[in-house]
């Protein structure tokens, strides 16, 4: 008896829309945007190309329905995350929301960031981070204000945070190892307790590990609705703090602020020897200043004594010189003096004898 194979049920236009959003979501996660056709998605799906460009207008249109859906989703969990009382719980949440939204939608995260990194400052998953980086900074101004702390630094700080946990995702991403609730507890060790407080083996909140709990949500479909993206809860139903968690989070505050009074005695001891430091190399310099002016001093008086010797030689020179030729003049006079004697005498001598020849001549 030959059977009559049942009719393939028609899809409805909403259904062929949701099945083309699944099946171009599978295709940007495995080859990108740009390694994704219109042909390929028709192809998949089992109908022509204008099937497509009739819901979506062409390839960019899928790819922005799909970028948006995703970015809806993250956004939501992380929006839930931040309804937590406490900060160290937000900051726990938060980090929990990502790596499972990584681990439970690693076709849309890969989408996410496949031509947007994280730290380049523009693109899909860019814009996301800023906008998780807007709430973040809500709550960093009411912490900073609680701590005393400068709140227009928050932004700044918000970006920081929320940079190296959607960094860790993307490595996380490939890798998978260790367990999200690991990486967490380890995520949160170091933004909260920074390197110098760094727990030898950190283990998150019981209140965010009960929430972990929840049933992981079955991987969508083809031609099913998509599922609606996580609403924040009230905080009324939010888990409330057990009495050990309180104790845990008054523990993390005294060593948080145990930490801070280290940090500012360590830097009030580096001012201190910076001071000395300067004090030291200030007084080298005086005394390599003060040994320099004696040295000049030293060295202006040889040469004063110097020039006084050679003052004094000169002088010496030319009393010498005066003596020589004064006693040169002496001579001088002497000789002459000596010779008009001779001549005197010479004519006393000759004066008889000339006036006894008148006498006789005549």
């Amino acid at each position: 008896m030959r059977t009559v194979s049942e009719p393939r049920r028609r899809m409805s236009g909403k259904e062929r829309r949701e099945q083309l959003i699944q099946i171009s979501r599978t295709l940007f996660a495995e080859k990108g945007f740009d390694g994704t056709s219109v042909e390929e998605i028709a192809a998949t799906a089992n109908v022509s190309k204008p099937v497509v460009y009739e819901h979506f207008g062409g390839k960019e249109g899928v790819y922005a329905v799909v970028v948006d859906r995703e970015m809806q989703k993250l956004l939501g969990m992380v929006t839930e995350a931040l309804s937590a009382s406490h900060s160290l719980i937000k900051l726990e949440r938060a980090a929990l929301a990502l790596l499972a939204y990584v681990e439970e939608n690693s076709e849309g995260f890969r989408i996410l960031v496949r031509d947007s990194h994280a730290a380049s400052g523009t693109g899909t998953f860019a814009s996301l981070i800023n906008d998780i980086a807007s709430q973040v900074e809500d709550v960093m101004v009411d912490e900073f204000a609680e701590r005393g702390y400068e709140p227009t630094l928050a932004p700044m700080y918000a970006q920081m945070l929320v940079g190296m946990v959607a960094l860790t995702g993307q490595w996380w991403l490939d890798v998978r190892t260790p367990p999200r609730q690991e990486v967490a507890a380890h995520l949160v060790n170091l933004a909260w307790n920074g390197l110098t407080g760094l727990a030898a083996s950190p283990r998150l909140t019981s209140a965010s590990r009960d929430l972990e709990q929840r049933p992981v949500p079955a991987p969508q479909r083809a031609g099913e609705p998509p599922a609606s993206p996580p609403r924040a809860r009230p905080a009324s139903q939010v888990p409330a703090l057990t009495d050990k968690e309180l104790r845990e989070l008054a523990k993390a505050r005294e060593r948080e602020s145990r930490e801070q009074e280290k940090a500012r005695e360590r830097e009030r001891r580096e001012a201190e020897k910076l001071a000395r430091e300067q004090e030291k190399a200030r007084l080298r310099d005086l005394r390599e200043q003060e040994k320099a002016r004696e040295r000049e001093r030293r060295e202006a008086e040889k040469l004063a004594r110097e020039q006084e010797k050679i003052r004094l030689r000169d002088l010496r020179e030319q009393e010498k010189a005066w003596e020589r030729e004064l006693k040169e003049q002496e001579r001088a006079r002497l000789k002459e003096a000596r010779a008009a004697g001779r001549d005197e005498v010479k004519g006393a001598e000759s004066f008889p004898q000339e006036r006894a020849k008148i006498e006789t001549s005549g």
